[in-house]
């Protein structure tokens, strides 16, 4: 899948990927380590959906970024 040169876009993608998967498991291991019962009230989700949100698309920007990012190699025809 990522074949190929990797360029500053694969980098900065893979670096927006890997702070995106630290905040996601920050959102959860906060929620459920320290505060077990708090998650499951309607107040908690208040505070943790836009972390969750934001989370998801700079996973999918990070993602994309890394796919788009790889100069494909040319196969010569002699």
């Amino acid at each position: 899948m990522f074949e190929g040169e990797k360029t500053r876009v694969f980098w900065w993608g893979l670096i927006i990927f890997g702070l995106a998967i630290v905040e996601l498991f920050c959102v959860v291991w906060y929620t459920f380590a320290l505060n077990y019962g708090y998650w499951y009230s309607s107040y908690g989700w208040r505070f943790v959906t836009p972390w969750i949100f934001g989370g998801v698309v700079f996973l999918l920007i990070g993602f994309y970024m890394m796919k788009s990012g790889g100069k494909k190699e040319k196969e010569s025809e002699t």
